[in-house]
């Protein structure tokens, strides 16, 4: 690991509020920097209470996510602990299976247990040099005029007042300190639910713990209006969530006995059944979660209030970038501040939120086009000829043509970039598509010339 910075003589304590996987990362940065950092978690110590509720969906650690572990040495810890998913395996309601790799060969995504990672990072937090944890610390109210928080100690239930200098808000979807800036004057905020609920469920390990599907993909199981997705755990089993209308024909209303749940998947999902011989129980003990697309700006209060996370720019999982795009907030901050110098708070802040808000915005709209092509496209195979042309074409023009994933997940590139390419891209693909039914009809000469054409256009 990096070797951290000695404590600036004259550094300010800087109060991070949450302590989940952004939170723990950034007090990471920030302790390496040298600053005294004091992170507030409304929750219990993760690493002495267990896993909370409801959050034990596995993760997609991607390179965004990997190269913020790296600004602070814990890459290689990390992935230890991870299970590389090559590419996806589609299962169709007969149980035929269908594969489709992520990138080129080497590239992967990493399966990383929620949980795990976060109490790693807190152990890390810890171990630093100026950082000091404070757990069951629930913020009441932010005084942005008097740069106070109210806190109530969940244990004590005694309520107390803290003040701070600098406040980085990383408490999550439904954020304390975004809430007091959504009291400032012209504040922009919208939320917006998506009309689907997730319900986590497990497929088990096999004898000995062996996994009894592929362990290096993640599984998807798309039914058009609806779908299932696994990701592998080291100890032989898959977290599983189905991702499933509130209401409706099939829905989560719609299931309300055990007989209808079974039932249902037998119909549905008959290959995965066998391998869950607790569904019913946990279809009815687990919680039905929501999700939700945040939008804000500003994202700071004068020079002294940061938004950082889903607390900003919470987004649909659908493309595994919500950890990601918030890891990554924390290694551009920490280029800010490598460009600014740590004193320079107000250019860095005006500067973070001036570089994300556009890339965290076509995030959103990413995630949102994911769902509709992992529930409705990937079981298409049209859909997965589209996919074998473009790797085609990526190979026939390298460097002038990259499928929108791999920019997204195998790269840095800005997502606006990536969104904005891939739209390009997608109007190509409309094009090219109708003269093409076969992998072979790619090498026909008119094909080719229409490649060609549209490959010039494009520049």
């Amino acid at each position: 690991m990096p070797t951290a910075t000695p404590p600036h003589a004259s550094a300010e304590t800087l109060t991070v509020l949450g302590a989940g996987l952004v939170g723990s990362l950034l007090s990471l940065y920030l302790a390496r920097r040298g600053h005294a950092v004091q992170v507030l978690e409304r929750r219990p110590d993760p690493r002495r209470e267990g896993s909370q509720e409801g959050r034990s969906i596995n993760l997609a650690l991607s390179d965004r996510g990997w190269r913020a572990l790296e600004g602070v040495g814990v890459a290689d810890d990390i992935r230890q602990v991870g299970i590389p998913m090559a590419g996806r395996v589609m299962h169709d309601a007969q149980g035929t299976l269908t594969r489709q790799p992520y990138g080129e060969a080497g590239q992967a995504i990493y399966s990383v247990n929620r949980g795990h990672l976060n109490r790693c990072l807190l152990d890390l937090a810890e171990a630093q040099p100026g950082v000091r944890l404070s757990f069951g610390q629930q913020c009441l109210r932010t005084d942005l005029k008097k740069q106070e928080l109210h806190l109530l100690d969940t244990e004590t239930q005694q309520a107390r007042t803290e003040p701070y200098t600098r406040l980085f808000g990383t408490d999550g979807a439904f954020s304390a300190v975004r809430g007091a800036l959504q009291k400032t004057d012209r504040y922009n905020y919208s939320q917006d639910y998506l009309e689907y609920g997730y319900k986590e469920l497990t497929i088990a390990a096999g004898p000995e713990g062996a996994w009894q599907m592929e362990k290096n993909a993640l599984h998807i199981w798309p039914r058009g209006q609806y779908l299932m997705i696994a990701l592998p755990n080291l100890d032989g089993s898959f977290n599983c969530t189905l991702f499933f209308p509130y209401e409706g024909a099939e829905s989560f209303a719609a299931l309300q006995t055990p007989a209808d749940v079974t039932t249902f998947f037998e119909r549905v999902f008959p290959d995965a059944v066998p391998l869950m011989p607790t569904l019913t129980q946990e279809f009815f003990e687990h919680p039905t979660g929501s999700m939700v697309t945040i939008k804000c700006f500003p994202w700071k209060y004068d020079d002294d209030v940061l938004l950082i996370g889903d607390a900003s720019h919470a987004i649909l999982p659908f493309y595994g970038q919500g950890m990601n795009s918030g890891f990554e907030d924390c290694s551009v901050l920490n280029q800010l501040l490598d460009e600014h110098g740590d004193a320079n708070w107000a250019t860095v802040f005006a500067e973070f939120q001036t570089q994300r808000k556009p890339n965290a915005d076509a995030m959103a709209d990413l995630a949102l086009y994911n769902f509709t092509e992992m529930r409705d496209r990937v079981g298409d195979p049209r859909f997965l000829l589209q996919k074998k042309i473009e790797s085609r074409i990526a190979g026939q023009f390298p460097g002038r043509w990259t499928p929108l994933y791999s920019q997204v997940t195998f790269s840095h590139t800005p997502y606006a970039e990536a969104w904005a390419a891939g739209q390009t891209q997608d109007a190509i693909m409309a094009r090219l598509m109708p003269h093409i039914h076969t992998e072979a009809d790619f090498d026909q000469p008119a094909v080719q010339e229409l490649v060609q054409q549209e490959m010039a256009n494009k520049g």
